[in-house]
C-alpha cells in the first residue's frame, strides 16, 4: 500500500513538475496546480478534466467571462478571479519580456509574442512591428481598432509612424475575434496596399500574421509576400 501511494504521489502534477519541469505537464494537470482543489466529489485532475471538456480548450477557458462560469458547478467567484488573473499574468509576463528578446530568438517566438496580445481581444485589432535596418526592433504598438470583423487600416499612417521611428522594416498583424485565421480578400488587398506604400519609401514589410483562437496564418509562409 505504502509503495501505490509513492507511485501515486510521484505522479502529481507539483512532483511532477519538480522533477521535469513544468513543459511535461499536460494542459490538465498545469490546470490543476492553480485550481489547487477540486470538486463535487471529483479529485483536483478530474475536476481540471471537466472543465476543460466543457469549454473545449484552455484558451477558451482563460478567455471566458463570468456569466459563462456561472452555469458551471463548482466555480464560484474566487476560481474564476483566479483562472481571469492567470490569463492575464501570461499576457503581462509576453509584454514584459519584450518583442526585442523574442525577435532575436526568430519569427516563432514573435509569434507567440503577438498570439499573447491579441488571441483573446473580442474586436479586431491591427498591431505593426517596426524595425531597424539589421531587423532589431524598435518599438510595436496596436495602430487601428476595429469591430467584431473589421478594422479600417490607413496604409499612410503606417508609414508615417514608420518614418518617424525611423524603421527599415514592419511585421504587421491582426486578429480574428471570430476565432477562424484564413485571410479575407479584405486581408489580402490592404496587405498590398500597405507593401505598395512602404516600398516607395524603401520600407520592408517582412510578414503579415493574421491571429485566431489556437491558429495563425503567416503570408510570409504562404508566399504572399
Amino acid at each position: 500500500m505504502e509503495e501505490i501511494m509513492e507511485l501515486d504521489k510521484a505522479n502529481m502534477p507539483r512532483e511532477k513538475l519538480l522533477k521535469f519541469g513544468a513543459s511535461a505537464l499536460s494542459d490538465v494537470e498545469l490546470l490543476a496546480l492553480f485550481l489547487r482543489t477540486g470538486c463535487n466529489n471529483m479529485n483536483v485532475l478530474a475536476f481540471a478534466h471537466n472543465l476543460l471538456d466543457q469549454f473545449g480548450s484552455l484558451s477558451r477557458l482563460l478567455s471566458a467571462d463570468y456569466s459563462q462560469f456561472k452555469e458551471v458547478k463548482g466555480i464560484g467567484a474566487a476560481k474564476y478571479t483566479q483562472l481571469n488573473a492567470i490569463a492575464e499574468l501570461a499576457r503581462r509576463y509576453y509584454y514584459s519580456r519584450g518583442v526585442e528578446e523574442l525577435t532575436l530568438k526568430g519569427p516563432e517566438s514573435v509569434r507567440e509574442f503577438i498570439q499573447s496580445q491579441l488571441t483573446n481581444a473580442e474586436r479586431e485589432i491591427f498591431m505593426v512591428i517596426f524595425l531597424d535596418n539589421q531587423h532589431r526592433v524598435i518599438k510595436h504598438c496596436p495602430m487601428f481598432s476595429g469591430t467584431l470583423n473589421h478594422v479600417e487600416v490607413h496604409p499612410r499612417e503606417i508609414v508615417r509612424e514608420a518614418m518617424k521611428s525611423n524603421a527599415a522594416a514592419l511585421i504587421l498583424a491582426h486578429n480574428h475575434p471570430s476565432g477562424r485565421a484564413e485571410p479575407s480578400k479584405a486581408d489580402r488587398v490592404i496587405t498590398e496596399r500597405i507593401i505598395k506604400v512602404c516600398l516607395f519609401m524603401e520600407i520592408q514589410v517582412l510578414d503579415h500574421l493574421v491571429i485566431g483562437r489556437g491558429e495563425y496564418v503567416s503570408f510570409a509562409e504562404r508566399g504572399w509576400i
